[in-house]
């Protein structure tokens, strides 16, 4: 099994190499690229009718001088690809969807045999290839580039103050919270307004760079904590600005995200 490795990073593509060498005796890395030009040239002379010819392509997302995409866009990619990479499997659901496999970094010889089993019992069952696989991979590439692009996070809400309809910029909240089924939000200057959704409508439209749902009844900005005191029942209590007369705590389950939060 020929494998063309594509990765920019010398100790990656090295660690790689002897992963695929003790779970794949078979396999022979042929060439390892390190940038979207370097990879375009490659497979432009040898991807196609080649002694060296790859039977399989183990690409990494970032490269070099851009975004493995790019190669698609410039050259038919005839050979099936494993993407190696360090985002998140949420982003790239697309790919298992359509049975298009990925490795996260650092690549484990456990996923990394289970997807060489897969490319494998897809060719034996002769899965589409050639121009067809192309294709199909031309198009998966286009759903994740538009699910990687940066998403475009809440910057304000309307809300009702008084007898006023009110524009709230979101560096202007301190937190949101729940309070007696209603769901509110604090400002930094002390005001409360009601909001038209709930803290899990919020959650989803704020960055969560600047917000953490601490709790199910309390959604706090980077700006409103305070202090940070230990619990009992190794948990932490926040003391939040403007006061609040009731309890915030940051519950179990989101005790280790809450300090990598806060640690950013």
């Amino acid at each position: 099994m020929n494998i063309l490795l594509v990765e920019d990073e010398d100790i990656a593509a090295k660690k790689l190499t002897k992963t695929l060498e003790a779970v794949e005796p078979d396999a022979t890395v042929v060439a390892v690229t390190s940038s979207v030009g370097e990879t375009v040239s490659w497979l432009r002379t040898y991807g196609t009718g080649h002694p060296t010819s790859p039977d399989l392509i183990l690409m990494d997302i970032e490269l070099a001088d851009g975004q493995s995409f790019q190669i698609f866009e410039q050259i038919p990619v005839n050979v099936p690809v494993i993407f190696t990479t360090s985002y998140d499997e949420y982003a790239l659901k697309a790919f298992k969807v359509n049975s298009i496999d990925y490795l996260l970094k650092p690549v484990q010889k456990d996923e990394l045999r289970a997807a060489l089993d897969k490319f494998l019992g897809q060719k034996a069952a002769k899965m589409p290839t050639g121009v067809e696989a192309s294709e199909t991979v031309r198009l998966l590439v286009q759903e994740l580039q538009k699910q990687l692009q940066p998403k475009a996070y809440r910057q304000r809400f309307l809300v009702q103050y008084v007898n006023k309809l009110l524009s709230i910029e979101t560096h202007q909240i301190a937190y949101f919270f729940t309070d007696n089924r209603l769901n509110q939000l604090q400002t930094l200057d002390g005001r409360k307004m009601i909001v038209d959704y709930s803290l899990d409508e919020v959650e989803a439209m704020l960055d969560p760079a600047h917000f953490f749902r601490v709790s199910r009844s309390f959604l706090v900005s980077i700006g409103s904590v305070d202090q940070v005191q230990t619990y009992f029942g190794n948990r932490l209590a926040l003391k939040l600005k403007p006061g609040t007369d009731k309890e915030v705590v940051v519950s179990r389950e989101k005790l280790t995200p809450f300090k990598e939060w806060m640690g950013k």
